[in-house]
């Protein structure tokens, strides 16, 4: 797979053959890439949301009123569920809502992501990314040579603190590495800016 790799500052680029860079067949991991995303998705849900039933909610259980007589509706206690701060019938309880996939899985979803990423022109290779004034202003120009507009994603090796400070306030870029990309950072995203020795941490992890 042919790539462009920038410069450092993003002012020109080469293209650069990645001969480790997947190969898949038409199709090929469409379901693990689906599969992948449900389940990090599913991981990201706290499922802690909780209403109170009948037995839990404070109150008397003492009968409202009189069962006949009284011209209204006949109730029981004041925790019913048809009353304000009554019970809730059937709300939310605690759950789990993860999922596991297995590392094959992952592997050919990343991979399944990276070829249409790669296919569709959203992913470009830098040099490296590094910030020697550790400025916002200089790393939104370099990333604004590469991708003028739209939200972005970049990866890298490891981000040195300076870099790290100055890519942190663009608001239209998000920021991870190599070793914790997973395929739902890459879809979503429909461009993407990844640093040579990161694509190569990401190549050795699909391989």
């Amino acid at each position: 797979m042919k790539l462009k790799v920038y410069t450092v500052d993003g002012s020109s680029f080469s293209e650069k053959e990645f001969e480790a860079f997947p190969v898949l067949e038409e199709g090929k991991g469409v379901a693990a890439l689906k599969q992948a995303v449900i389940a990090y998705q599913a991981n990201l849900r706290q499922g802690n949301a909780k209403t109170k039933d009948y037995g839990e909610v404070a109150g008397s259980g003492k009968k409202q009123g009189p069962q006949k007589g009284s011209g209204g509706a006949r109730h029981g206690d004041k925790r019913a569920p048809q009353l304000y701060k009554g019970g809730v019938v059937f709300g939310p309880r605690p759950r789990d809502w993860s999922k596991s996939i297995t590392t094959n899985v992952k592997k050919l979803a990343l991979s399944r992501a990276l070829v249409d990423l790669a296919s569709e022109g959203g992913l470009n290779v830098i040099e490296r990314i590094e910030s020697v004034d550790a400025k916002t202003k200089t790393m939104n120009g370099v990333f604004s040579k590469v991708f003028p507009k739209g939200k972005l994603l970049v990866i890298a090796d490891a981000w040195d603190e300076n870099a790290a400070r100055a890519t942190r306030n663009i608001e239209r870029v998000s920021c991870v590495e190599a070793d914790t990309l997973n395929a739902l950072d890459l879809v979503s995203f429909s461009q993407v800016l990844v640093s040579e020795q990161g694509l190569n941490k990401i190549l050795e992890r699909v391989k």
